[in-house]
């Protein structure tokens, strides 16, 4: 039964990527919705049946307009159920970033130019939380849903269903959109590895600095006991009293992460320890570089040098990394 089901999946999904192809954002006509009974609508179908049985073999005509009454009522919720869903046009706006083994973040804007409000639709991805919102007439609407991604990479949350009940709950309504939208996973965050320092500092930038004898840092006043060869002389010939002068010698803060950092370890593991290191980094101060296979980034440091490493990790080794 299990290679059943299965089998039976994959023939529907190919049925829908012919019937309802991937747009970039999609209007409910015709083609793309579906109506069936749902579970309460079948049980209601029964009842039906067994009236009109009843009324059938007892000749009773009071039976008789109660089916007809029941009938009518079940066509016209047919006709409510599909038009609650009938024109809604669905936009995706943005795909949130995140970690592997971590929920990312779609965000999808509902437009109803209709004259009358939704009521009870559902939205969700495959294995997604479900959020339930109701429109007024002419209403736009944004939705954030959550789906968790298992692999690092571009990640593509698959149909977006959107269904309803309403009025009855007798009849469903739905349709299974493919929208063209996808996040950035990173790797899943790993325990802060060893990081190397980067090339010795030629200038102030990405540097700080300590007591030394390279650079002319300021005038303090004479301390006895100080060398005298640091005297100030031309400051005391001035009549300005002694001082000395303090020098320091510029500290390198910048730091290299690199995949040679960690032998032993297979790719994502790497990846995983990397990623953790990029995060303490640039929680703290001084700039950090990246090493990788066939790719270097130099160091640096603020949001948009952290999205870049991040981005260089999420995409190491895999295909179509545009």
């Amino acid at each position: 039964m299990p290679g059943l089901r299965a089998a039976f999946d994959r023939r529907y999904q190919q049925w829908l990527d012919r019937r309802l192809p991937s747009v970039p954002s999609c209007r409910l006509e015709n083609r793309r919705l579906f109506i069936f009974p749902s579970g309460a609508g079948a049980l209601y179908g029964a009842l039906l049946v067994v009236l009109w049985l009843t009324a059938t073999n007892f000749e009773n005509n009071l039976v008789f307009g109660l089916t007809f009454l029941l009938a009518g009522l079940f066509v016209i919720a047919i006709f409510h159920t599909y038009g609650n869903l009938h024109g809604l046009e669905i936009v995706p706006l943005r795909a949130g970033n995140g970690f592997a083994g971590q929920d990312v973040d779609f965000v999808l804007e509902l437009r109803n130019d209709g004259r009358r409000p939704r009521e009870s639709i559902r939205l969700s991805y495959a294995g997604g939380e479900t959020r339930e919102i109701h429109l007024g007439a002419g209403e736009r609407r944004r939705v954030r849903l959550s789906v968790p991604a298992r692999h690092r990479g571009w990640f593509d949350p698959g149909r977006l269903t959107i269904a309803s009940v309403y009025p009855l709950g007798l009849l469903r309504v739905w349709s299974h959109v493919r929208l063209e939208t996808r996040a950035l996973v990173y790797p899943r965050p790993g325990a802060a590895g060893p990081t190397q320092p980067a090339r010795p500092a030629t200038s102030e930038e990405g540097s700080a600095s300590v007591p030394g004898r390279e650079e002319f840092a300021a005038l303090e006043r004479y301390r006895p006991g100080e060398p005298k060869s640091r005297i100030a002389w031309k400051q005391h010939a001035r009549g300005l009293g002694l001082h000395t002068k303090h020098f320091t010698d510029p500290v390198d803060q910048r730091r290299w992460l690199d995949w040679d950092d960690f032998p032993g370890l297979d790719t994502e593991a790497r990846l995983s320890r990397l990623c953790g290191a990029a995060l303490a980094a640039d929680a703290g101060s001084g700039s950090y570089g990246l090493r990788l296979p066939g790719q270097i980034i130099p160091p640096g440091s603020g949001r948009p040098h952290r999205d870049q490493v991040l981005r260089a990790l999420a995409l190491f080794g895999l295909d179509g990394s545009g």
